[in-house]
């Protein structure tokens, strides 16, 4: 079976260099001690010559970014030395494999740019000559049928410095177990009455060794193959035999199957079949952010995230809804050293690389989170004009769009003070700003609520002469607002998200303890430009704000919502630091 291992410690670690751009990044090949036994392997000749990897995901969850790092992995391998990538669902266990796992696991890996060609297969398709394999093994006298329940097994298994004890059932007879093994097959025999075991040393220095499980029965039918079998392998026979079906040549995975290589090596030995070589590598641990999956399920389960695709999660589905670029995703993980110590990644090195995508891609958009009215009270009413505001500064190719003005506005309510601080440059009594794209306009008044004190509206006149922002007589304007018309836009429910913890490892203590409690607010009444009603999933970026992409499942026409992909800057360095 898959290996258990606990919440690994780990130190964060992360580049002080300047990055390079997105081109650059794509021909850049970060250390891979994986890399060079490949190479070694290809030059000697080992395995023809050919190169043959795979990533065998299991159907029964979501795929998370520690999925998507070991995929790119395997992937970018085959692709450095023109070998072949497969795809493979590890479909072996009936009880928790769905076909919609199929389908999720499929398209976030398209979605990543991942591409297997024709080499997609399933395990279950392998159950016939796995079988077979297992009946060689009885016939060789290197397994048994065993009927010793599971807590007497566990029991008689021994540890770290006390040998196991043999099963009374260890030196049946070929036949005799040939005989068991077929019932087991057939239904004849209730699950948990007995199992398969290869027989190796019981007193093996390495537990995985000491005559483990290779199959179990279990009369439940399999998504796939409907109830053709009642006895299904074990991961560790099966995952072995699978690499070897389809010719892979270098098995890449993470380090807790480092134990478990002695096992492969010793299945595939004695089958005589082909041998693909096991390597592991250290798994991705990313800072504010946990990925075991029995810790992803406690989330959903107790209702402390809005599903697997909620924003917040680390599944390839949640950073699509979040409005996370493929392409940002990709160059995240190419920028990660592949290695066997357990490290950890800052996540500011992934929110960097999607800001770097964007940049050069979003729209910029004026969109108003915290509104307060503007009257522009010399503006002649009922007229609107219409400024050309550029889509994308970094990208001129990108064009230009239209934008209304009109004598009701709305601002930011933080863009205006009545006693302003220091190296405030914003709207204040007396104080002119710049309406960017549009004119120069001078606080002349404002409209307080008597009971809260709060400013229910402010009062301005223009400077007619100042279209497009620029003073007629030269003079120096520091402050900027954006804005939008009152009459021309359109009100969107905004999401702001954060890191889902607030500390960098989450699992050093209660990690439910660690969630941050900001992790997601809900602004209502935004308003946006008009221009974002016709905005499909596009990432945009909200000037000043950050970037932002419509919600793919709850955003509808007349009920826009938002979610926040993404901070203009890493406020979070800024607070840490702070507060060191």
């Amino acid at each position: 079976m898959r290996p258990a291992y606990g919440p690994a410690r780990w130190k964060v670690v992360s580049s002080g260099a300047p990055m390079a751009s997105p081109a650059d990044r794509a021909t850049t090949r970060v250390s891979n001690f994986i890399r060079e036994i490949v190479s070694e392997d290809v030059a000697k000749g080992a395995f023809g010559g050919q190169v043959v990897t795979r990533f065998p995901p299991e159907p029964n969850g979501y795929l998370h970014l520690g999925h998507a790092y070991a995929a790119r992995v395997s992937y970018e391998v085959a692709r450095e030395f023109g070998g072949r990538f497969h795809l493979r669902f590890d479909d072996t266990n009936p009880l928790t494999e769905e076909q919609r796992y199929v389908e999720s696991q499929i398209a976030a890996l398209e979605w990543m740019g991942i591409d297997w060609g024709d080499n997609l297969f399933f395990a279950s398709d392998y159950f016939p000559k796995l079988h077979a394999y297992a009946v060689q093994l009885i016939e060789q006298g290197q397994a048994y049928v065993c009927q010793l329940n599971q807590d007497v097994m566990r029991q008689q298994r021994g540890t770290a410095t006390t040998p196991g004890i043999p099963s009374p059932y260890r030196d049946r007879s070929p036949e005799e177990n040939l005989e068991l093994f077929e019932r087991m097959k057939n239904g004849d025999i209730a699950p948990g009455e007995a199992v398969l075991r290869a027989k190796i040393d019981m007193a093996a220095a390495n537990l995985v060794m000491r005559d483990p499980v290779m199959y179990r029965i279990l009369h439940v039918p399999h998504y796939r193959q409907g109830n053709d079998w009642c006895i299904y392998p074990i991961y560790d026979w099966a995952h072995c035999l699978e690499d070897s079906i389809e010719g892979v040549t270098h098995s890449l995975c993470s380090l807790e199957f480092e134990n478990n290589r002695a096992l492969y090596d010793w299945y595939l030995d004695q089958l005589g079949v082909h041998h693909p070589r096991q390597i592991e590598f250290s798994r991705l641990n990313v800072s504010h952010m946990v990925t075991s999956k029995r810790r992803l399920i406690q989330l959903v389960q107790e209702k402390r995230v809005d599903g697997w695709d909620d924003p917040r999660m680390p599944t390839v589905l949640g950073f699509r809804r979040r409005g996370v670029p493929a392409e940002a995703m990709c160059d995240f993980l190419s920028l990660i050293s592949v290695s066997k110590a357990p490290t950890a990644v800052d996540i500011s090195l992934l929110e960097y690389c999607v800001r770097q995508r964007l940049n050069s891609t979003a729209n910029r958009v004026m969109a108003v989170l915290r509104p307060l009215k503007v009257i522009i009270d010399n503006y002649p009413e009922g007229q609107v004009e219409w400024f050309e505001a550029d889509n994308n500064p970094e990208s001129p190719e990108q064009g230009v769009r239209k934008v209304a003005f009109s004598r009701e506005l709305y601002i930011e309510e933080e863009d205006f003070r009545i006693d302003p601080p220091p190296k405030y440059f914003r709207l204040s009594p007396g104080v002119e700003i710049r309406l960017k794209h549009a004119y120069l306009v001078t606080c002349e008044s404002y409209v307080l609520d008597e009971a809260t004190g709060r400013v229910l509206e402010v009062h301005c006149r223009y400077d007619p002469e100042s279209r497009g922002g620029a003073a007629p007589d030269g003079r120096k304007v520091k402050g900027t607002s954006h804005w939008v018309s009152a009459a021309h836009c359109v009100d969107a429910t905004v999401r702001l998200y954060d890191r889902l913890f607030a500390v960098e490892d989450p699992e050093d203590g209660d990690f439910i303890e660690n969630l941050n409690s900001e992790s997601r607010v809900d602004l209502g009444g935004c308003k946006l430009e008009s221009y974002l009603a016709e905005v499909g999933t596009e990432v945009v970026q909200f000037l000043r704000q950050g970037y932002f992409a419509a919600d793919r499942v709850d955003s509808k026409p007349g009920e826009l919502v938002f979610n926040q992909v993404v901070s203009l800057k890493d406020s979070w360095a800024k607070i840490e630091r702070r507060a060191r």
